[in-house]
């Protein structure tokens, strides 16, 4: 699998539930480049901290 290719899935996987082929051929892909794994960590970092902003936000009245 191509970094191109595994950046996409691991963007589609914020989305929607990949298929077993889809995860087993990424998973496999994350153990050996470590560059799409610091990208899976980032997404995931980003993801969490947003949900947390807009969290926090929705207490706060206008």
């Amino acid at each position: 699998m191509s970094c191109k290719k595994a950046t996409y899935l691991l963007s589609q996987r914020m989305d929607r539930k990949l298929s077993a082929g889809e995860t087993l051929s990424l998973k496999f892909h994350l153990m050996m480049c470590h560059g799409c794994t610091n990208f899976s960590n980032n997404m995931t970092f980003l993801r969490k901290a947003c949900e947390r902003v807009v969290n926090d936000t929705q207490g706060i009245s206008r």
